[in-house]
C-alpha cells in the first residue's frame, strides 16, 4: 500500500479520500526540518500547503518519494529542479481556490475605492468623518489585469459584471481567448498608461519579478489603485511606498508580500494602504476543494500512474494511463537500445509516432524515450528529469506524427544523431509486449530480453554457426535469435537474446569474427 505524508493541515475529507482509495496517509504537521528529514524516506507521496519546505535536502533524503502535491497554487516552498532531477512529480491544485482568490481581489478593489478599512477604524474610534472619506465608483473605470489565466479571467468576468472596462496583459493570452473572457488584450506599457486600477494574477518567475518596478509605476496614471492577491515579489515594495507617498499611486491593497509571514514591511503605514495576511484562499470552500483535489491527484498517480496539474511532467489522465503503459515501455526500451549504440556526442533525438499511437497523448512517450536514450550515460535519469536534462545539454528533441501506418497498427521510431551520423530504431507492441522491428532500415522482429547481443555483419555463410560456437564455448546460452538483412550477401544484423552477459574477451572474439562490423552487449 502506498504511503503519503500529510505535512500541513488538510481537510479531514482528504484523509477519507486516501483511505477509500487504498492509500495509507499519516498526518504529521508542524514538523521541524530535521524531523521531516528523519521520516521522509518512508513515504511515496508528500502533501503540503505553504508551511512545509520541500527543499533540496528533503528531496535528497526522500528515497521512495514519487510525488509532491501542493494543496494550492504557489509552489515557492518546493524545489522543483531538485524534484525533477530525482524524478519526483510536483503537482499543484490551480482551480480549487480560483473563485475565492478572485473574489478577494474584487473585495480589495472595493475596499480601496471606498477606503473601507480607514473609515471603519475612524467610525469605531468615535469619530464621524463623513467628509474625509470621499471614494470613487468602480463603474466605467478601466481595470488592468496583469495575468489573464484562470484567476485573472474570473476577475475579468466579475469586473465586466460591474460594467468596468477590462484590459489585460498576458504574453500567453490569445486574441480568441481575450474575446471569450471579455478582455481587451494590450501590451504592458499601454495597460500602465490606461488603467484606473491594476490587479495582478500571475505566478512569480524571473520574468514577472518586480513587473511593477519603479520605472513601471512611473508610467501609470496618477492616482492609480493597485491590488496584489497573487504572489509577493511582483511589485517593488519600496518603490510602491514612494509612489504612495508622492500620490503617483492613489492606493494599494496587498494580500501577499515578498517576505511572509509579514510581521513588518516597508508598505505598512503608507497612505491608503490595505493589508491582509494572505487570505486569498482562506474560505471554507477553497480549503475543502484544494484538499480534495490534492488527495485525488496524489492517489491517482500512486495507484494508476495518472498525472494531473503537474508542473514538471506531462499530464496523463486516468483513462489514458492504461492505454499508454505498453507504449511507455516500448519507448523507454527502444530509447535504451538507441542510447547504448551512441559512442560520441549526442546532438539530436527525433521520435516519430506512426499509426494508432500517434492519436494518443505522446508527451509521456517522448519523455520515456529520452530517459531511455540518456540512461546509459546518466544512470539517475528518469521520465521526469529527461526533458530538462536534454535541454540543458543542448540536445534537440523533435516529435512527428503520422496516423496511417502501412504495416503495424502502431510504430515508434527513434532516430539519434551524433557527430558520426544518424541511426534509427523502430518498434511496436504485440500482445502487450514491446518488440524491435527495424534497425538501420533492416526489418526483423525481436522481443526485448534483459541481456542481448547486437551484431552487425555481412550476410555470409558460416556466420551463425561461428557465433553460436563462440557463445557456447563461453557458456552463454541463447534464448532468442533474430536476423535482419538488406539483401543476400549484404548488410545484416543479428539480435540475440541471451541468458548470460558475455565477458569482454568473448565480445572481442565475436567482433574479430570474419565479416563482423560491430558487436555490442546490450542490457534492458
Amino acid at each position: 500500500m502506498p504511503r503519503v505524508l500529510i505535512a500541513d493541515s488538510l481537510s479531514p475529507a482528504a484523509l477519507k479520500i486516501f483511505k477509500d482509495r487504498g492509500v495509507e496517509a499519516d498526518t504529521k504537521t508542524g514538523l521541524k526540518k530535521d524531523e521531516l528529514l528523519a521520516i521522509i524516506d518512508q513515504y511515496d507521496g508528500l502533501a503540503v500547503r505553504s508551511a512545509t519546505k520541500a527543499d533540496k535536502d528533503v528531496i535528497a533524503a526522500a528515497k521512495r518519494l514519487k510525488v509532491i502535491g501542493r494543496a494550492g497554487i504557489g509552489v515557492d516552498n518546493i524545489d522543483i529542479p531538485a524534484a525533477t532531477a530525482k524524478g519526483i512529480v510536483v503537482m499543484n491544485t490551480p482551480f480549487g481556490n480560483s473563485i475565492t482568490t478572485a473574489e478577494h481581489a474584487v473585495a480589495m478593489m472595493f475596499a480601496l475605492a471606498r477606503q473601507l478599512p480607514a473609515a471603519d477604524a475612524s467610525t469605531q474610534a468615535g469619530k464621524w468623518e463623513k467628509n474625509r472619506f470621499m471614494g470613487v465608483e468602480l463603474y466605467a473605470k478601466t481595470l488592468g489585469i496583469i495575468g489573464c489565466g484562470n484567476i485573472g479571467s474570473i476577475v475579468a468576468d466579475r469586473a465586466n459584471g460591474l460594467r468596468m472596462k477590462v484590459i489585460g496583459y498576458d504574453p500567453f493570452l490569445t486574441a480568441e481567448r481575450a474575446v471569450e473572457i471579455g478582455v481587451e488584450k494590450v501590451e504592458l506599457d499601454e495597460l500602465l498608461a490606461r488603467a484606473d486600477l491594476i490587479t495582478l494574477h500571475t505566478p512569480l518567475t524571473d520574468k514577472t519579478r518586480n513587473v511593477l518596478s519603479a520605472e513601471a509605476l512611473a508610467k501609470t496614471r496618477k492616482g492609480v489603485l493597485i491590488v496584489n492577491c497573487a504572489r509577493g515579489g511582483l511589485v517593488d515594495e519600496a518603490a510602491l511606498r514612494a509612489a504612495l507617498e508622492s500620490g503617483q499611486v492613489g492606493g494599494a491593497a496587498f494580500d501577499v508580500f515578498t517576505t511572509e509571514p509579514a510581521t513588518e514591511n516597508v508598505l505598512f503605514g503608507a497612505p491608503n494602504f490595505i493589508a491582509t495576511p494572505h487570505l486569498g484562499a482562506s474560505t471554507e470552500e477553497a480549503q475543502e476543494n484544494v484538499a480534495l483535489q490534492v488527495a485525488e491527484q496524489i492517489s491517482d498517480l500512486l495507484l494508476t500512474g495518472a498525472i494531473s496539474n503537474a508542473l514538471n511532467s506531462p499530464s496523463v489522465s486516468a483513462e489514458e494511463a492504461p492505454k499508454l503503459k505498453p507504449f511507455v515501455a516500448l519507448a523507454e526500451k527502444l530509447g535504451a537500445f538507441a542510447g547504448q549504440m551512441v559512442d560520441t556526442g549526442l546532438s539530436a533525438v527525433d521520435i516519430a509516432f506512426v499509426g494508432e499511437v500517434a492519436k494518443l497523448n505522446v508527451a509521456p512517450l517522448t519523455s520515456a524515450a529520452l530517459a531511455g536514450v540518456l540512461r546509459p550515460a546518466l544512470a539517475e535519469i528518469n521520465m521526469v528529469s529527461a526533458p530538462a536534462v536534454a535541454k540543458a545539454r543542448g540536445i534537440t528533441v523533435t516529435e512527428s506524427k503520422q496516423e496511417v501506418s502501412p504495416v503495424y497498427d502502431s510504430l515508434i521510431r527513434i532516430t539519434v544523431t551524433t557527430q558520426d551520423g544518424a541511426r534509427a530504431f523502430a518498434g511496436t507492441v504485440i500482445g502487450g509486449a514491446p518488440r524491435v522491428v527495424e534497425i538501420k532500415g533492416m526489418e526483423l522482429d525481436a522481443p526485448f530480453a534483459p541481456a542481448m547481443l547486437y551484431v552487425n555483419n555481412l550476410d555470409k555463410p558460416g556466420f551463425i554457426g561461428a557465433l553460436g560456437g563462440l557463445l557456447g564455448d563461453a557458456g552463454v546460452n541463447i534464448a532468442t535469435f533474430n536476423l535482419g538483412r538488406t539483401a543476400s550477401g549484404g548488410d545484416a544484423i543479428a539480435l540475440v537474446g541471451i541468458d548470460q552477459t558475455p565477458g569482454a574477451d568473448t565480445l572481442a572474439a565475436i567482433a574479430a569474427l570474419p565479416h563482423v562490423k560491430e558487436a555490442r552487449a546490450l542490457a534492458f
